[in-house]
């Protein structure tokens, strides 16, 4: 349990994935939203940012992320969200970050992880020969399993999680994720569980979660129109 930490999009977006064949677990949009919620929720708990107002009345999206510090973090996606933050014409809502942001965010953040050697690209053949499929498999499958061994001990009880923990436990469960958790336990149980772990820490994180629970009810309610 002591391998380095990767951010909460790559940890995400490896749990969104099969272990074995590399495929999503949920649809790609949908995770990608997820994955800009990852973002937003790092740069809280770097303190780079802060979200405003602190106004109980307004909904988790509605609130608006301002930026703390400026300086670079460091790394091409959160850097890329604080330029997107600062150069944007008026401080977009939380949600209005989240469906601009996650526009190409997928692919950037599997970007990523080929180029730390996270995941490697293979190509498969289908249809005789015909068709060529490319997929991304980890090139060790420690990343996810330590992830997935976190949720699982909190889920259970066997550890206390630490904020960026608790945020993962949010994110998985407002995805619809804890089925690839593999508990022996109903998934709609240990759902609601980690959603009260994550209600106990830091309140703009839930409301960064609930923004994204949001983005992704827009997008179901858009696809069946």
């Amino acid at each position: 349990m002591n391998a380095p930490r990767l951010p909460l999009r790559d940890e995400l977006f490896l749990l969104g994935h099969n272990d074995d064949n590399g495929h999503p677990h949920i649809h790609r949009q949908t995770l990608a939203l997820g994955l800009a919620g990852a973002v937003l929720i790092d740069l809280f708990l770097a303190g780079r940012i802060v979200l405003d107002p602190n106004d109980d009345t307004r909904r988790a999206g509605d609130r608006w992320p301002r930026l703390h510090s400026d300086q670079p973090v460091g790394d091409l996606i959160a850097d890329s969200a604080i330029a997107f933050i600062r150069h944007g014409r008026t401080a977009p809502p939380v949600k209005a970050f989240l469906r601009g942001f996650a526009d190409d965010l997928y692919e950037r953040t599997r970007a990523g992880l080929v180029a730390a050697g996270i995941l490697r690209q293979a190509t498969r053949r289908r249809l005789g020969g015909l068709v060529r499929a490319d997929t991304y498999l980890a090139t060790d499958s420690k990343w996810a399993v330590v992830a997935r061994a976190r949720l699982r001990y909190v889920a259970q009880g066997r550890e206390q999680p630490d904020n960026h923990t608790a945020a993962l436990a949010g994110l998985v469960a407002t995805l619809g994720l804890t089925t690839y958790l593999y508990l022996n336990e109903d998934g709609a149980a240990v759902a609601a569980c980690l959603k009260a772990i994550a209600s106990q820490h830091h309140r703009s994180v839930r409301d960064i979660t609930a923004a994204v629970d949001a983005a992704v009810g827009d997008l179901a309610t858009a696809t069946y129109r």
